[in-house]
């Protein structure tokens, strides 16, 4: 029996009757797989993996199977039987002080996700203006903070309908240009040109080097990460238990074509060994333009793809940091300072703390001669504290299911002990691994690179939410959650 083919239990139907949305509402299994598409699909990740060459499949598919699958199924029985998202989740599941950890490292992931995001960013700017600025430090280290500066002045003002850019972006800034691309390589293959890349059957597995070789897959981690938000959607289903994975497998489907094609193209036209990690998608579109004698489209597909990044930064500055000042004021987990709001409701402080941050981060491009180092570096890190929320939330999910199997669901994940795991395994494996420094980056000190990894994750990750949790004080609740 396939997973689509698997009934509502009845305390889900029960639940159904009380949280379902009305009639009104319901939206089809192909919205909500285009919805999932939109919010998980860009072309940023597609250089790291276009170094794989025709590896890159493997390299997706993989842990779309062990990690997107099974995140996407949990995380739906666990929204349509618990309201609150990931802290009610994990403090229902484990505890308060875990559901406290697992928002703060929802929260504390930006803090490393907004220079890595910024650093594409600025390479992806630098061909408006001068290709070679992409590998400069400085240039780089300066957009980072002029961009994120900016977009913390604007979600500070509480601007309205920011979220439509990042809808936009979407078709804009990925799906335009990632189908232009593709068709272009095509066509740069159709007139006799070579693969910059092999793509013979028996490049399709990664060339095994050790553990370091198989590290890059970690970013994939990263890509296929925020299932949990979209699993809040399932309600608005007509029948779940059926419709749920349908939707779920299309837009694992239409991810992985997004993800995969772009980088297949990239591999075509750009040698691996010329490939920079923020700036492999200029690279790409500026060599084939250059085949045709269109390159003064470069700048424009720049604009494109800069556009929709910005957007989607945007949309995600103030929604993390949002749902960690709504717990930290029930619970008191945050000093009252971190707590204020401006004159617009909006939690200005935590914004410009984190700022400071993510200035700092952001320096550091200014100090380190690789740009593409540091851009996976912090990638990486992103990874890392991310995947320590997906750990917590896989216990909390078979804890929840065992202490209480009767709770309402309106969604039972299929064989849920196995795929938590799955996920489960694959999360801390990637953990782990992302340790190792890649091979990719030649020979280096691994040593200072297992410093910087873990001093970044598992200091943010675990050292500064026990900090909180261990110094926090009674006065520091609210009586009154904002609105």
């Amino acid at each position: 029996m396939s997973t689509a083919d698997i009934p509502l239990d009845r305390s889900g139907e029960q639940a159904a009757a009380r949280t379902r949305a009305p009639a009104a509402a319901w939206i089809s299994w192909v919205a909500l797989a285009l919805m999932t598409t939109s919010s998980v699909a860009s072309l940023r990740p597609s250089p790291t993996m276009a170094v794989y060459g025709l590896a890159c499949v493997f390299l997706y598919l993989v842990p779309a199977l062990v990690f997107l699958l099974p995140t996407a199924l949990v995380s739906a029985e666990l929204a349509s039987g618990w309201e609150g998202g990931v802290y009610n989740w994990v403090a229902q599941g484990i505890s308060k002080p875990a559901g406290f950890l697992a928002v703060w490292c929802q929260f504390a992931m930006t803090i490393f996700y907004y220079p890595s995001l910024l650093g594409y960013v600025a390479s992806t700017l630098a061909y408006v203006f001068n290709p070679d600025l992409a590998s400069n430090g400085v240039w780089t280290a300066a957009v980072i903070v002029i961009a994120y500066w900016s977009g913390v002045w604007i979600s500070a003002r509480g601007t309205k309908g920011v979220a439509g850019l990042a809808s936009g972006g979407l078709i804009v800034g990925t799906l335009v240009p990632g189908a232009l691309l593709v068709l272009l390589g095509l066509v740069f293959l159709g007139q006799g040109n070579p693969s910059a890349a092999p793509m013979t059957a028996d490049h399709l597995l990664p060339a095994w080097a050790g553990l370091a070789s198989l590290v890059l897959i970690v970013n994939n981690f990263l890509s296929y990460s925020g299932m949990e938000m979209n699993a809040v959607h399932v309600s608005f289903l007509r029948k779940p238990g059926k419709e749920f994975p349908r939707a779920m497998f299309l837009a694992m489907g239409l991810v992985l074509v997004i993800f995969i094609l772009p980088a297949l193209a990239i591999s075509w036209v750009v040698p691996a060994e010329q490939l920079s990690l923020t700036a492999g998608v200029m690279q790409a579109f500026d060599a084939v333009f250059a085949q045709f004698g269109w390159q003064l489209l470069t700048p424009v597909i720049g604009i494109m793809l800069v556009t929709a990044s910005l957007g989607g930064m945007l949309t995600w500055l103030a929604g993390p940091s949002k749902g960690l000042l709504l717990i930290s004021r029930q619970e008191g987990y945050l000093p009252p300072f971190l707590q204020r709001l401006n004159k617009q409701g909006v939690q200005q402080n935590i914004l410009v703390a984190q700022g400071l941050v993510t200035t700092g981060i952001a320096l550091l491009y200014a100090f380190i001669p690789d740009v593409s180092s540091t851009y996976w570096i912090f990638s990486v890190i992103t990874t890392q504290v991310y995947l320590i929320m997906y750990l917590l939330l896989f216990v909390a999910a078979v804890r929840l299911r065992r202490n209480a199997p009767d709770h309402p669901r309106g969604y039972r994940a299929p064989m849920l002990v196995g795929l938590c795991g799955v996920g489960f395994a694959a999360s801390l494996a990637a953990l782990l691994v992302g340790f190792v420094p890649p091979s990719q980056f030649g020979p280096g000190n691994a040593g200072l690179y297992f410093l910087i990894v873990a001093g970044g994750a598992l200091g943010l990750g675990l050292l500064v939410p026990f900090l909180f949790y261990r110094f926090r004080k009674p006065s520091w609740r609210q009586a009154v959650a904002p609105s």
